[in-house]
């Protein structure tokens, strides 16, 4: 089963993607591609297109609620980084449930983890460090590994 995420992407074309200049790659320590960014104040850039009236990330590609996936993965901002889907590790999230909202999709559930592996997770480029095994509490399974 795909990460729900590849299906989705309503958060990089919902909210302002505003961080710390440093985090660009003009810095020693950035990673983000400055090209993809815009200044918002002397102290925050923005991904670009993310200040729009209807946000989209210009690295989100893909159509939102189908197929979508990030061209900067591994040089993504830290509020990406910390934007987790609702239910990966056991958490509610309401920015995710907001966007999924904005874009008329259902909000992820704990049936939405189900089948996700960790090997599924690591092909589409996904953290699996956060992420638990859900189990089918239908059939009362139960996750021997939670801390994956």
């Amino acid at each position: 089963m795909a990460h729900p995420c590849l299906s989705c992407g309503a958060c990089c074309a919902s909210f302002r993607v505003a961080f710390h200049w440093s985090e660009s790659d003009q810095f020693p320590a950035g990673a983000t591609p400055s090209q993809l960014t815009e200044t918002l104040d002397p102290h925050r850039l923005v991904m670009r297109g993310t200040q729009a009236s209807a946000p989209h990330c210009i690295a989100l590609n893909g159509t939102v609620g189908q197929r979508t996936t990030c061209e900067i993965y591994a040089q993504r901002p830290s509020p990406c980084h910390e934007l987790k889907p609702a239910w990966e590790s056991g958490l509610a999230s309401p920015q995710c449930d907001r966007a999924r909202f904005i874009h008329g999709l259902a909000p992820l559930t704990l049936d939405s983890w189900i089948g996700v592996s960790p090997d599924v997770a690591r092909e589409n480029r996904i953290e699996p460090s956060a992420m638990i095994v859900v189990c089918n509490v239908v059939q009362a399974e139960v996750c021997a590994d939670q801390s994956l």
